[in-house]
């Protein structure tokens, strides 16, 4: 059998074992330490604009945290984007909140600005006014941030960014993660950098970043004693992994690069397909194009998304639908949905290809000869 060509796994850049062994030879094993900190100093700065961070064991804890930080609890109502992981949306249940989901719009596959006002006004409308609104940049692709603020600030709802995709994109050079009044990062094993489980919350304010650190390392009051007036959490980051995370970022403008060449190869080979078309980026947007993604019209191209995903796996390749809506998942199917049906069908036709870093041209060799052989 042909060795496995993986939809994103990780990449190494060589340095990393530095960063870890110095961990190692100073001792610093335990939680916190000189590379916990060396790395949110490393993210601020690739972030800019002032953006503080705090480093955490995942992308969840972090939207957890923000929940909490933006004072979301039992009862209130959170709007969540329904085309997204169940890792977006899981916080609110944990906080004992009820998520109302909203659509994707076609430009972008992400929450719709015109569907998330309506689904505003009818929670109002309804003696609920959400307190929090979650969209996320798909597979790196910015939402549609500046209509999706005006829309929240109209309505004075603070936004908790998920960027967990989306680690360098931007719009117009404000980078994805530092439009909400909080938003977070991921570096999961198969994101643009990894720390091989991690994550991060950031935001313009000081004093949030400092509270997410104190909850997330058991929210310990200032006493000789444990002492706890607050509940917190063991969300932080280890010095280990965030010693991962330092070696990462000295690699991560290159690995933007090299996912958006890898973008730019199926865009030649497959732009004028017929029924196969590609997200391309609005003008301004910057997208790290942590996947590549297609969508397939069956009645146009002749095969469906899953004869394609069927057929890459017999060639020992891994490629994988885009994301099941939230408001189709069993556990989350009976919430309130606004939606005009955009992300069923983009669920229903898309597939996300291999997009990797460290994918070689031999890799891609063999990919377009799946997809050569599908449109003969």
């Amino acid at each position: 059998m042909n060795a496995k060509i993986w939809l994103s796994s990780p990449h190494m850049g060589g340095t990393e074992q530095a960063f870890v062994k110095e961990a190692f030879d100073t001792n610093w094993v335990a939680p916190l330490g000189p590379n916990v900190n060396g790395f949110e100093q490393d993210l601020s700065l690739f972030l800019g604009e002032g953006t503080h961070v705090a480093a955490l064991s995942s992308g969840t804890a972090g939207l957890h945290l923000g929940l909490v930080l933006l004072g979301v609890k039992a009862g209130d109502e959170v709007i969540c984007q329904s085309m997204t992981f169940s890792a977006s949306a899981n916080p609110i249940a944990y906080v004992g909140a009820t998520p109302v989901f909203v659509d994707s719009e076609d430009e972008t596959w992400n929450m719709s600005p015109v569907l998330l006002e309506k689904a505003i006004k009818d929670r109002m409308e309804k003696g609920k006014k959400p307190k929090a609104i979650i969209p996320v940049h798909l597979y790196g692709m910015p939402a549609k941030m500046h209509e999706l603020m005006a829309v929240a600030n109209r309505y004075d709802i603070p936004v908790l960014e998920d960027a967990a995709e989306a680690l360098g994109s931007s719009i117009n050079g404000k980078m994805c993660g530092t439009f909400g009044a909080i938003g977070i990062l991921s570096f999961n094993g198969n994101k643009i950098i990894t720390t091989s489980g991690g994550g991060a919350l950031v935001s313009n304010k000081s004093d949030v970043v400092e509270e997410a650190r104190f909850l997330s390392t058991q929210a310990r009051d200032a006493a000789p004693h444990y002492q706890h007036s607050k509940i917190g959490y063991n969300y932080r980051i280890s010095n280990l992994c965030a010693g991962v995370g330092r070696g990462q970022m000295e690699v991560l403008a290159k690995r933007i690069e090299q996912r958006r060449a890898i973008y730019q190869q199926y865009v030649n080979r497959l732009s004028g397909v017929r029924g196969i078309t590609l997200l391309t980026e609005p003008t301004g947007y910057f997208s790290n194009r942590w996947l590549s993604a297609i969508l397939i019209d069956p009645s146009l191209a002749g095969f469906s998304r899953e004869d394609l995903r069927l057929e890459f796996e017999k060639d020992n390749i891994e490629s994988r639908p885009l994301w099941k809506p939230m408001h189709l998942q069993p556990i989350f199917s009976s919430y309130a949905y606004y939606g005009d049906g955009t992300c069923e069908k983009l669920f229903e036709n898309g597939l996300c290809l291999p997009s990797g870093s460290n994918l070689t041209q031999a890799d891609m060799d063999r990919v377009f000869a799946v997809i050569d052989r599908m449109i003969k």
